[in-house]
């Protein structure tokens, strides 16, 4: 396997890591209003929460089911998207150069939805009074929806493929990005992570929580099927996703559907942990979609051709001097996240505290 195609893979898993781990951060935070308080009250030893899963505790703002589920989690799965800007920035500067100059607007948004959710959750349950409450907790929603829809409307661009100047430059305005099919990515996005960080909730929750979160998910889950659907018959039309390999891409397009298939059936049937692992794939594969569907381009124009992995590349000493970082930090990350889910295993309120 040469360095490109190494780097490559890398690439697709940090942003894979990041979909499927921030995915249920976010699905949860979208469900936070639905699915009621956490099932057992606040115990006597219970203290004023501090660090990564404040505000979701005792309070005006109340205990909240979801938000307690991804305590012991939050904030750590953003560090997935830090390590896939960093393997971005120094493995393909010239993809940096040509695709964050036309998405700026939604990186914008992406980033203000994570510090607005990051900040709404710590400070929900030091609210004074329901009022305020009823504000943190729509900054809480907004903040799950906002990188979520932007992430959807993100894998249609690359998907569907985007302008291309007479001088090579790639160009994105506001036609592409509220395009019909991006749109519908944007929205098939956010359900799925709806559904998945349901999927997450059933998995982590006392009985009668996640019995409310496996009807929400199924729900959501038959949701983001259709959105997908929907997707899929604009990409017939000529209006959709522009794919080089268009075999693969059906190969991996049948896979999402099967995924969301297994997840909604597990759920209907009170398999937790197979429904999380089903909507674990199903928020994978898309980047595998966009990575293999249309190799050996990483940026696709929308009229053809486009920037392909040996020119987005960084040359061969570069990609030598950054094989420290693959070979230490990422084996790193993956250790954290074993050891935070060994260490978080089970239900909450059963094996560790529902809230820090």
């Amino acid at each position: 396997m040469s360095l490109e195609t190494l780097w490559l893979a890398l690439l697709g898993l940090l942003l894979a890591g990041y979909f499927v781990l921030g995915g249920y951060d976010y699905g949860a935070q979208m469900l936070s209003p639905f699915l009621g308080s956490a099932d057992a009250g606040p115990r006597p030893d219970d203290v004023p929460a501090t660090g990564a899963g404040a505000g979701t505790g005792t309070g005006p703002g109340g205990r909240n089911a979801a938000l307690d589920a991804i305590a012991p989690f939050f904030l750590g799965n953003e560090v997935w998207l830090v390590a896939f800007a960093g393997v971005m920035f120094g493995a393909f500067p010239h993809l940096e150069g040509s695709l964050l100059s036309g998405l700026y607007p939604l990186i914008v948004a992406i980033l203000a939805g994570l510090v607005l959710g990051n900040a709404a959750i710590q400070l929900r349950g030091r609210s004074r009074g329901p009022r305020a409450a009823k504000v943190w907790n729509a900054l809480v929603v907004l903040g799950g929806a906002l990188p979520a829809v932007c992430w959807g409307i993100v894998v249609g661009l690359l998907l569907h493929g985007v302008p291309r100047r007479a001088d090579g430059s790639f160009h994105i305005g506001a036609g592409e990005v509220f395009g019909p099919f991006a749109l519908t990515c944007g929205v098939a996005t956010a359900l799925l992570f709806a559904g998945h960080g349901a999927a997450f909730v059933a998995l982590r929750s006392e009985p009668g929580t996640a019995a409310a979160a496996r009807r929400v998910g199924a729900t959501l889950l038959a949701a983001a099927g259709a959105a997908g659907a929907l997707a899929l018959l604009l990409s017939l039309f000529g209006a959709g996703a522009s794919m080089t390999r268009t075999g693969t891409s059906a190969v991996l397009f049948a896979l999402v559907v099967a995924a969301l298939a297994a997840g909604w059936w597990y759920l209907n049937r009170g398999r937790d942990a197979l429904a999380f692992t089903a909507t674990c794939l199903a928020t994978a594969l898309p980047v595998l979609l966009i990575g293999a569907g249309q190799y050996p381009y990483l940026l696709s124009a929308s009229a053809g051709g486009g920037i392909t992995v040996d020119e987005a590349v960084a040359d061969g000493a570069t990609l030598k001097v950054l094989i420290g970082f693959g070979v230490v930090v990422v084996p790193l990350i993956l250790l954290y996240q074993g050891w935070s889910w060994w260490a978080f295993r089970g239900r909450t309120g059963r094996r560790h505290p529902s809230y820090f």
